[in-house]
């Protein structure tokens, strides 16, 4: 545009005015809004550093396209202008009153007070309602905000209706009967002489992740939950295999508090160490996602965190906290966690998976109490004790805390490079991964791509190269275009790259592609799956089972009982393959583990924290999943959540509407009313959402309190509705 072209010029000669040339714009901005062109003037206004008067112009008809312009431009934008972006489309909702569309973006900005400013500006309690709902998928926990006499609210904001909900949603779906493993693996279509080691405990230990899985948040199983099986099926596995076999009651009794406790209690006085390891671990994970007001977590877990207990036993309870309360940075729960972590007097691997629940309980805030007790622990332990496999966990753990946060580590990591041993190279790449996870930085994309290129010596630690590469995928997973790319970049790397990098290239893709089965994607990892190298394989694998984790998608299934039979020689892999099974069927396939929600609009920290615990533990597969350190996969918990929209009237009482569930359609700048969806179908709520769908309600009877038709949506009833006489 000529206007903007004179503004530049000017700008660069600094001698000349531009004032001049505001009122001109502003009158074509006038013009644009009349004729229906606002992505015009938003652009126009853009040129000349005046986006905020944008607000002067939006009216009722025009600012949904307006603001939704103005959204899906800021990850393209450089800062601060991304952030002003956001803050400009928030004005314009709140200027017309819709505090559930301000939210998402109050709470991508990372600011409590505009979340508060939201809140209060809602003018009903079913207002509120909503706001507490979406405030609960992504864990931004602030009772303070509510009466304290107003105990319905606060379940809302508490999530302590999610299990019943759920389970709500499975009986419609007739999903209530529990499965067994080999519902799942089907072994009479595989055509090989079925599992010649039937009772082994590797097979059992397999068994007992599948059942977690697939039986996740059902409250019953046919394994751990019946009376007569539960204390044998127990008994069936070895040491670690007992701990992840009483955990796996954590996981089938996800979400429900009360009677989860009740079922974990008899395992909590076993006699074997282990057993009871599991059963700490389980309170842990039972009460993830959900705030209950007896914080029954911390007073269990509390005890088990003391000098007095078996190591292994400590090491649960550490783990069991860190997953129940990510993303509260709760002090109290760090004063349990900091003298762990700065202890040099016990073993590395409790020390690092402190560190790790630490980064988990302070996700994304950067909190300054905690990033210098790992980084002082990291400079006191010895040479050999940080080459320990669980060192890993404590460069994640410090990583964790500037999860998204961008370039506010610059001090932190200076500081590394006072750390001598590898470790501190890999806790700086992995924290500038962390930084500008979800951002789709090309610049720092870039950064990583520079790093997987090197070619290093044999003796030089190749583990930040790993880490890198899983950097490209988290950088550019929240961004359409970005993924794309970061996918041609993998083959590359997977053709050319190191052997460190190409067994990372799998897990990186997992990460782009979390419970979105893509046909391409699939195919690649099935191409790796059969590699001559062990690790790349096995990674593969995993990577499957990521990908269509919760989808019950039959083409993968398909696909994976090939794999069982291809490697029921080999125990590891066959065992790999299996956790894939129970993921790709997780929840009976009503469950996703990706972290992006609100239509793909807002990145929950603690689901990515909770799905980047296993992903690095299969940097070093063969010395943690395939051995004894099992168990990390249970911190998939924290990314685990139903699929699911479910609808409920002013009262907050499930009631059934009708909605059209499609493939959703990007619809940024088109002219007129385009369509949202395609290719949709209609059902009665509650209904499933796919990775790549939209819903949007089929009659005018009700309107939505939010935009976003995912998860809990209130419905009011319309004024100006009159049924239909035909329909009679």
């Amino acid at each position: 545009m000529e206007i903007g072209l004179e503004y530049s010029a000017n700008v660069e000669d600094d001698e000349q005015s531009v004032e001049y040339l505001v009122p001109v714009a502003l009158e074509a901005v006038a013009f644009f809004f009349k004729h229906n062109a606002e992505v015009d003037a938003i652009d126009l206004l853009e040129e000349l550093n005046l986006h905020e008067a944008v607000v002067n112009y939006v009216t009722k008809d025009t600012f949904e396209r307006v603001c939704m312009y103005m959204i899906s431009c800021s990850p393209l934008l450089p800062p601060p202008a991304d952030t002003n972006y956001l803050q400009t489309a928030r004005t314009i909702y709140r200027k017309l009153g819709k505090p559930a569309q301000c939210l998402p973006l109050s709470i991508r900005l990372g600011r409590s007070d505009l979340i508060k400013e939201d809140w209060e500006s809602c003018t009903t309690r079913v207002e509120k309602a909503q706001l507490a709902f979406i405030m609960a998928r992504q864990q931004v926990h602030m009772p303070e905000l509510i009466d304290d006499d107003d105990e319905e609210l606060k379940a809302c904001m508490n999530n302590t209706n999610l299990s019943k909900n759920y389970l709500n949603l499975a009986r419609d779906l007739e999903l209530l009967d529990p499965k067994t493993p080999e519902d799942i693996y089907k072994s009479h279509l595989e055509n090989t002489r079925a599992d010649a080691t039937l009772d082994s405990a590797r097979h059992n230990l397999a068994s007992t992740f599948v059942n977690a899985f697939v039986n996740a948040g059902y409250g019953t199983d046919k394994l751990m939950t019946t009376e007569a099986e539960g204390k044998e099926w127990v008994f069936k596995n070895k040491d670690m295999g007992m701990l992840s076999a009483s955990a796996s009651l954590g996981m089938i009794m996800l979400w429900d508090v009360e009677d989860g406790l009740l079922q974990v209690d008899k395992y909590l006085y076993s006699s074997d160490n282990h057993i009871k390891a599991g059963a700490v671990f389980a309170i842990g994970m039972l009460t993830t996602s959900v705030h209950d007001e007896t914080d029954s977590a911390k007073a269990l877990l509390s005890e088990y965190i003391t000098e007095n207990n078996p190591a292994i036993v400590k090491l649960a309870a550490i783990c069991g906290l860190g997953v129940a309360y990510a993303g509260t940075n709760r002090e109290e729960i760090l004063e349990l966690l900091l003298p762990i972590i700065s202890d040099t007097d016990i073993t590395i691997d409790l020390s690092s998976m402190a560190a790790l629940a630490a980064g988990l309980v302070c996700v994304g805030t950067g909190n300054g109490d905690v990033s210098p007790v790992i980084l002082q622990a990291m400079m006191e332990r010895m040479d050999s004790e940080l080459n320990h496999k669980y060192a890993r966990f404590m460069a994640l753990g410090l990583s964790l805390l500037f999860l998204g946060t961008q370039d506010t580590y610059d001090t932190i990591r200076e500081t590394l490079k006072a750390v001598t041993h590898p470790i501190g190279k890999q806790a700086s790449v992995l924290m500038q991964v962390c930084a500008y996870a979800g951002t789709g930085n090309v610049l720092e994309v870039q950064k990583m791509l520079h790093l997987c290129a090197e070619h290093l010596g044999e003796k030089e630690d190749q583990l930040p190269q790993a880490f890198a590469v899983l950097g490209v995928g988290l950088i550019s997973m929240g961004e359409g275009i970005g993924s794309e790319m970061s996918l041609r970049t993998f083959d590359h790397l997977m053709q050319y790259g190191e052997p460190y990098v190409r067994r990372a290239v799998p897990l990186a893709m997992a990460l782009v592609c979390a419970s979105n089965p893509v046909v391409g994607v699939l195919d690649t990892l099935n191409k790796f799956s059969h590699d001559n190298d062990k690790s790349v394989a096995s990674s593969a694998i995993f990577a499957m089972g990521v990908v269509g984790a919760g989808t019950n998608n039959a083409r993968l299934a398909q696909l994976l009982r090939q794999l069982a039979t291809y490697y029921h020689k080999d125990a590891d892999l066959l065992f790999v393959v299996r956790i894939a099974q129970g993921l790709l069927h997780m929840g009976k396939g009503t469950m996703t583990v990706n972290p992006y929600h609100h239509d793909r609009s807002l990145l929950s920290h603690t689901a990515l924290a909770g799905l980047l615990v296993p992903i690095i533990a299969m940097t070093n597969a063969e010395k943690l999943i395939m051995t004894d350190s099992h168990f990390l996969m249970y911190f998939l918990a924290r990314a685990m959540y139903p699929r699911f929209l479910i609808t409920f009237n002013e009262q907050l009482e499930n009631v059934s509407a009708s909605a059209r569930v499609g493939q959703a359609v990007d619809a940024v700048g088109q002219v007129g009313r385009p369509k949202n969806i395609t290719g949709f179908q209609t059902h009665e709520t509650p209904v499933l959402l796919a990775h790549s769908e939209r819903a949007e309600l089929a009659t005018d009877k009700y309107i939505p309190l939010t935009n976003v038709l995912e998860g809990f949506v209130i419905l009011t009833k319309n004024p100006d509705y009159q049924e239909d006489e035909e329909s009679l």
